[in-house]
């Protein structure tokens, strides 16, 4: 079985996600997978895609290096205010844990105030550290909606993500405009049927 060179495995180095000694690992699989679906691994387009994979993983996948709970750290703030505060169309990129193709999309968060806010940035933040995981876009949802009901404390959360999955666009059954929506209640949101029209409002149709 052919495996990566020396001079390719010590250029790579430790990542967030993956040391070198995984990466040359990662990058020995993907050159197996090459030999296995009849590529020849050692033609110009592909001598070197193992070894981008293995680095490229660092970035897919640094979800899991990173503590959601830790991103609200000094960024909850006293404010007077007990309006609906909605942040629309956050762009994300996960990977399907049954296949390992991407899931893209957008996710739309909401949540009323009880006496803190959170800084802006931060919820696109709290998206991309469970996006950046391999996942099922339900468990997604639930995440994002429960991390900030337990750490905000607000009256009310509510998360709806919309998602093209390319296991089913691509492999399968291949419909390439199929959209998945999902949602996560809490609070308000649930016993409000006028609350949850509101948010349904400010987020319109599917966005991905």
């Amino acid at each position: 079985m052919t495996t990566i060179t020396v001079e390719q495995a010590e250029r790579l180095k430790d990542g967030p996600v993956l040391s070198a000694e995984d990466k040359v690992s990662v990058a020995n699989s993907v050159l197996t997978i090459l030999e296995a679906i009849g590529e020849d691994p050692e033609r110009e387009g592909l001598v070197d895609t193992p070894t981008r994979v293995a680095r490229s993983y660092d970035e897919l996948f640094v979800g899991y290096e990173v503590d959601p709970r830790k991103l609200l750290n000094n960024a909850l703030f006293d404010v007077e205010y007990h309006e609906m505060v909605v942040v629309t169309d956050i762009d994300f990129y996960s990977m399907c844990e049954h296949h390992m193709l991407p899931i893209i999309g957008k996710a739309h968060v909401a949540y009323i105030p009880n006496k803190k806010v959170v800084g802006l940035s931060k919820i696109p933040r709290i998206v991309e550290a469970y996006a950046r995981r391999l996942q099922v876009q339900e468990r997604m949802t639930r995440q994002i909606a429960d991390l900030i009901q337990e750490l905000v404390l607000p009256q009310g959360v509510a998360v709806v993500v919309d998602g093209l999955h390319l296991c089913v666009a691509m492999r399968g059954a291949k419909k390439s405009n199929a959209r998945m929506r999902t949602s996560a209640l809490t609070g308000l949101f649930l016993k409000s049927e006028k609350t949850r029209t509101e948010f349904m409002q400010h987020i319109g149709t599917f966005h991905s």
